[in-house]
């Protein structure tokens, strides 16, 4: 199988174990009654004591060692609040209007890269990111339907995960991939513990249990997944299969909800979608334009 499939699919399966991820956090939370941040305690430890089972308890302090901790600690602070508040905001929100609020990350991203990163867009992607937040406006209609205050909850957590993602590519430059997983995780264990301690409660039976350790395990098996396909093929190649996560939410939301999502939210999902895909295509398209003024350069005499 080539490279390039593998990867794609790949990132279908992170993507769909994300969908998992959410909807128990969502059964946990809403139908059991288990604290948020008890919720995201558990992912967090879950998912270290995933990582510490693969490559050891030795190989912990190397995954601590950091050439930048100030912006490591500020990353897993974004991390942990993004994870937060998207486990408040799906408590009391349809799976795919909170995915669909997600789905401006990169969008936000590109705006944010210019004022943080240097990296200014040009006006087609300008454009683009416009009309992915008009996207967003018709999920959530503001002055034609009753918002839900846990809309705010979504839409910091979808901004926390702008930020989160400008913090880890200034990370990249000083740090490999394992230490910023690993230095996540850890905040996320000892910072959250502070937040779930106060408000723990234990789990009632053993299917509550089987639920919160579930979290861990499909939250690190997703990210796993997902550093192999970015390992695998182009970011440009990959990037567009995370909107298939969207299709896992509708059918979970289905299967364990009885939830459907109305016209509106798919129409505005739509929106999102594609102008999340044009930017990809943008980039592509200059990507391939600055390696092409490369080539003459080194081939003029």
């Amino acid at each position: 199988m080539p490279d390039r499939l593998k990867a794609v699919l790949l990132m279908c399966m992170a993507v769909t174990l994300f969908a998992c991820l959410d909807t128990t956090a969502k059964y946990l939370g809403g139908h059991l009654g288990v604290p948020t941040w008890e919720i995201v305690w558990v992912r967090f430890a879950g998912q270290a004591l995933l990582m510490v089972a693969i490559f050891g308890p030795r190989a912990v302090p190397d995954l601590l060692r950091t050439r930048n901790l100030k912006l490591q600690l500020t990353r897993s602070a974004l991390m942990m609040a993004t994870t937060g508040f998207n486990f408040l905001a799906i408590q009391y929100l349809r799976l795919d209007q909170t995915i669909s609020i997600a789905f401006l990350t990169p969008l936000m991203v590109a705006a944010l890269a210019g004022p943080l990163l240097g990296e200014y867009v040009g006006w087609h992607r300008t454009v683009a990111i416009a009309t992915g937040f008009l996207g967003i406006l018709l999920v959530v209609r503001p002055g034609f339907a009753t918002i839900h205050p846990a809309i705010a909850a979504s839409l910091l957590s979808m901004i926390a995960y702008s930020f989160f993602m400008i913090v880890t590519r200034k990370l990249s430059s000083y740090d490999p991939p394992l230490v910023t997983l690993g230095y996540g995780l850890v905040v996320g264990v000892l910072a959250g513990g502070f937040f779930a301690i106060p408000q723990w409660v234990w789990p009632n039976g053993l299917f509550e249990c089987l639920l919160l350790l579930m979290l861990g395990a499909l939250g690190g098996a997703g990210h796993f997944l997902m550093i192999h396909a970015y390992r695998l093929a182009p970011v440009s190649s990959v990037s567009p299969f995370l909107y298939f996560q969207l299709l896992g939410m509708i059918a979970l939301e289905y299967l364990v909800f009885s939830d459907v999502p109305d016209q509106w939210t798919l129409i505005g999902t739509s929106v999102v979608i594609a102008s999340g895909l044009y930017l990809v295509h943008r980039e592509r398209v200059l990507h391939k334009a600055s390696v092409a003024g490369a080539m003459e350069q080194q081939a003029a005499p």
